[in-house]
């Protein structure tokens, strides 16, 4: 049986846990992101061809696994699971898995982020099994992340991300429903920050859209 959603975030918070005083939220945060990332990825696509994304060999979260407790694991992880990752997807804005700053050097770095993947390896967070139709766990738990992060950094969730709900109510006030929707028809955000107001336009689009965003300047 699928575990409960409450049950699942109550396990992935055990992975801001590990990281409190280190940093502050705004910088943990990407850490634990990219685990779920990692581990929802590898879950879902592993070993699969013509996957939704390509995990090489040797850079699922099972390697990932195999790395705890080894004095070199985050130059490990930034080279073996995150830069064959990155390079597979054309993916960017992972966290550095081997900053001193904020993980500490030597044993306590090891010791952070063995624990960290620990938290991740709970059977709970299995999302081959507990993932249903329909329903967006990595998009859940990434949501519930983010108003907890606002939270520990006294901000609102608005300037972390835009809430589910506000993002539904502006896609259906520009009115991308509308039957001449196209291909054609294109949805720019200039500050798409995690991407998830353009994510909510074209869920509520009629046809399929074209999506562009920016962030940063990048």
């Amino acid at each position: 049986m699928a575990v409960k959603k409450s049950e699942i975030y109550s396990r992935i918070w055990q992975g801001c846990d590990v990281l409190r005083g280190g940093m502050d939220a705004s910088a943990y945060k990407d850490y634990v992101l990219s685990l779920l990332f990692i581990r929802y990825v590898s879950d879902k696509y592993a070993g699969k061809p013509f996957g939704g994304i390509t995990v090489p060999p040797g850079s699922s979260f099972a390697d990932m696994v195999a790395l705890k407790g080894k004095p070199d694991i985050g130059d490990q992880i930034n080279k073996n699971i995150i830069g064959p990752l990155a390079r597979a997807n054309k993916l960017g804005g992972f966290p550095d898995f081997n900053e001193d700053s904020k993980l500490g050097k030597g044993k306590e770095k090891t010791e952070r982020l063995s624990d960290l993947i620990a938290v991740f390896e709970d059977p709970a967070l299995n999302f081959s099994r507990n993932r249903a139709d329909g329903d967006d766990i990595l998009g859940d738990a990434y949501e519930y992340l983010m108003r907890h992060f606002a939270t520990e950094s006294g901000k609102s969730k608005g300037q972390f991300y835009t809430p589910a709900e506000v993002s539904r109510v502006i896609a259906q006030i520009i009115g991308v429903r509308n039957p001449k929707t196209t291909a054609e028809t294109t949805i720019y955000d200039p500050t798409c920050g995690s991407g998830s107001l353009l994510i909510r336009v074209a869920d509520e689009a009629g046809a399929k859209v074209s999506l562009y965003g920016q962030e940063k300047g990048r």
